[in-house]
């Protein structure tokens, strides 16, 4: 193995890559996605991320991680409107929401799309080419891999469960 092999570093290089290849699916649907600042219909509550990722977090937000979190029902992260107080850090998840998503049934390898509803009403997903569509699987398998060699294993973290309030209580 490679001494400057740092699986828990790669999880930086792993989301410029994400960012890299999602540009082009927004610029090329940009005007019918309905995504943008403040828009967080996608940022539920209760979503987990492997631990790599929740190592990142924690070390690029720490400060944000003393703080309150948004109340439960959205994603801790958000401030008070609505936009995300990690956005540069923010998981695999979150930089492809929003996006037509696209999948294969394993067993029987039909194919399967799904797109937020607030942008489902100007994009036609039956007719929408493939490659305006980020398909998953092949990436997420990426990041498994970039789990299990910095931790070998495949633990997730619930985001709310990174925050820690101390004295300061500030949004």
């Amino acid at each position: 193995m490679d001494p400057n092999h740092n699986p828990k570093k790669e999880i930086h290089r792993f989301h410029e890559e994400i960012d890299q290849a999602v540009a082009p699916l927004l610029q090329e649907l940009g005007n019918k996605l309905q995504c943008g600042k403040g828009c967080h219909a996608c940022c539920v509550d209760n979503i987990t991320v492997f631990e790599a990722e929740a190592d990142r977090i924690r070390q690029q937000a720490a400060e944000i991680l003393t703080r309150t979190p948004h109340p439960v029902g959205k994603c801790a992260f958000l401030d008070q409107e609505g936009a995300c107080r990690i956005y540069a850090y923010r998981p695999y998840c979150c930089r492809t929401q929003g996006l037509p998503l696209r999948w294969l049934d394993d067993d029987s390898e039909n194919e399967y799309r799904d797109i937020c509803p607030l942008n489902d009403e100007h994009l036609d997903l039956e007719t929408l080419p493939e490659s305006h569509c980020w398909t998953l699987g092949p990436v997420e398998s990426q990041l498994q891999q970039l789990q299990w060699q910095a931790y070998e294993n495949h633990h997730r973290v619930r985001l709310r469960d990174l925050f820690h309030p101390s004295e300061s209580t500030q949004p």
